[in-house]
């Protein structure tokens, strides 16, 4: 499994549900509401709104609140006009960085997140600099504490995931972003219980980081995803698990 997905395993583990549910809520309900603005209001028809939906029930975010963000992003419900932007750019040691916001102000934006990437050794990067670095794949993590190898391996595969990686203490199933769903579902259907599922930009290949460099990499990442605004920060690192532990 590569880095990156072992420092999401850490963070799913390590955060603490009551002190940052204010903060989820906010980030999930304007990705309900520009995936409303993009794409309408049915998530039926729109598979980006619903996997917005199921990640915010999934966080128990009240349903008033969910059918609030989709009216914001249909017009109904008025407010500040939201859109996404991605910015590109490279960490120490030549780690690519993709960055996913979701803002109502540009112009304040982008010199914030230009700031966090130099205050930790990074520069920020051109358009298309580092995108083709990545792919939008689904990615579900299951604990291996949680369900049989054969019986994750014989839903997952059956309903037309890509893969299933095993790791030390997780299984990574990953799926094409339009079979994402129905292979969540089919893992739902076996009550199989699931750490994290999305639809996220996985990288082609990684790049080693070990000592400062790591350190300084995850500070970043750390920054950034403490930005209001952010609502992924993506990178093509492996650094080793011990190392991930002791910063994480």
């Amino acid at each position: 499994m590569s880095g990156h997905s072992k420092w999401h395993n850490i963070r799913i583990k390590k955060q603490k549900v009551d002190q940052v549910r204010g903060k989820l809520f906010s980030r999930l309900s304007r990705e309900i509401t520009v995936a409303a603005k993009e794409g309408g209001g049915n998530p039926e028809g729109n598979a980006r709104l619903r996997a917005a939906i199921d990640r915010a029930r999934e966080a128990g975010m009240p349903n008033d609140n969910i059918q609030r963000a989709v009216a914001r992003g249909t017009g109904e419900g008025g407010g500040s006009a939201l859109e996404t932007v991605t910015y590109e750019g490279y960490a120490p040691g030549g780690v690519a960085v993709l960055v996913e916001a979701v803002t109502d102000n540009r112009n304040r934006t982008a010199p914030e997140i230009r700031a966090i990437f130099t205050r930790y050794g990074g520069r920020f990067g051109e358009a298309g600099s580092v995108a083709w670095m990545f792919e939008k794949k689904g990615e579900i993590i299951v604990e291996k504490s949680a369900a049989s190898e054969d019986d994750l391996f014989l839903a997952a595969l059956e309903a037309g995931a890509e893969d299933v990686r095993s790791s030390d203490s997780t299984y990574e199933v990953v799926t094409l972003p339009e079979d994402f769903t129905r292979v969540r579902e089919a893992l739902a259907a076996r009550r199989i219980p699931m750490m994290s599922a999305e639809v996220t930009m996985m990288p082609r290949s990684t790049v080693h980081l070990e000592g400062k460099e790591a350190q300084q990499l995850l500070r970043l990442l750390e920054a950034l995803d403490d930005h209001e605004d952010v609502q992924h920060a993506y990178a093509n690192f492996d650094i080793p698990e011990e190392i991930l532990q002791q910063v994480g």
